[in-house]
């Protein structure tokens, strides 16, 4: 109890000081009007007290509004967007550079005849042409994911005034839940396409360690170790010499278009991967913003009908006074 007094007592010791601040500034300009009668028709404008003024920090301020935007920020979304975007980017960049050093090794070493590898030549120029549409695509994709994001993130916490949803919104976000599933679908199968080539490089690899290990190496029996390309099926069986053997597969390993080749192989298969998980990530994403948007309208249709049925409710009230004024 104590405590409190005392609280209250120096709350009324600051505004009785405060007044007779206020009553002597008074009985000063009083006076100097009785002393000087001309200056009254100047009007006395009283100083506010420190009690009276606004803080500047009573407002919102810079923190608040940071800590507002910084909560409309789809975190998920954002995280999934930026591994989209680097597993794209791996898949297409790898990818493309990668197979410009298949083509070369295959010229060089396993198919010196143009028309042999005709078919294979135009095959990789198309997939070289798809990856750029494919980057071009995801890059926009990845962009409109991001805002819906932040549109839906905004809209449910109710960011930005009163919350809004029309059906049109709500089949957006489905269409975007089904288009992701599919394109999801699709890069599993990108995925498992982007491991033949590394499958590849891999046995030629561990053939050119078989060669240079020590049991192998110096024996007669090393030229006899081979690797037919043909039987990958990229090239024809016609091909020509389509297998080498020996040190000349030694000598292929040791090149570097392979050591390139092999590693990009790689590191676009990690790439694709990556596309894979963030756009199983930007499903969940969706699926779950979709469900909160469908919550949401439900909840704004009962608010509408609620609110409607009160003013109803009013009116009668309303009517009924009136009825009841007129007949008294």
């Amino acid at each position: 109890v104590k405590p409190a007094m005392e609280t209250a007592a120096e709350e009324n010791t600051e505004q009785s000081h405060e007044r007779k601040v206020n009553s002597r500034a008074e009985m000063e300009i009083g006076r100097y009007h009785w002393m000087y009668p001309g200056s009254k028709n100047h009007q006395y404008h009283p100083v506010p007290t420190l009690g009276d003024r606004a803080s500047p920090l009573s407002g919102p301020g810079c923190f608040e509004c940071c800590i507002k935007c910084l909560g409309g920020v789809p975190y998920a979304s954002l995280v999934a967007t930026i591994l989209c975007f680097s597993g794209v980017a791996l898949f297409c960049g790898c990818g493309h550079v990668a197979l410009a050093g298949t083509v070369a090794i295959l010229e060089q070493h396993f198919s010196t005849n143009t028309s042999d590898h005709a078919l294979l030549s135009e095959v990789i120029q198309l997939m070289q042409y798809v990856i750029y549409g494919i980057a071009s695509f995801f890059f926009l994709y990845g962009i409109i994911l991001l805002a819906e994001g932040f549109y839906t993130t905004s809209a449910v916490k109710e960011l930005h005034g009163e919350f809004k949803t029309t059906a049109c919104g709500r089949c957006i976000s489905g269409m975007f839940v089904f288009l992701t599933y599919v394109l999801g679908v699709a890069w599993l199968g990108v995925f498992g396409f982007s491991a033949v080539p590394v499958f590849m490089f891999y046995n030629i690899w561990s053939t050119c360690e078989v060669i240079k290990s020590p049991q192998t190496n110096g024996t007669t029996g090393v030229e006899q170790i081979c690797v037919d390309i043909r039987q990958y099926g990229i090239i024809p069986w016609n091909a020509f010499p389509g297998k080498i053997c020996g040190s000349a597969l030694e000598n292929i390993c040791n090149t570097n278009e392979f050591y390139m080749s092999y590693h990009l192989f790689i590191v676009a298969c990690a790439g694709a991967g990556a596309t894979v998980i963030a756009l199983i990530h930007f499903l969940m994403i969706l699926s779950s913003n979709w469900a909160y948007l469908k919550d949401a309208s439900k909840m704004q249709a009962y608010q509408d009908i609620k609110a409607k049925e009160e003013q109803e409710l009013q009116d009668i009230q309303s009517r009924s006074k009136e009825q009841l004024n007129s007949y008294t």
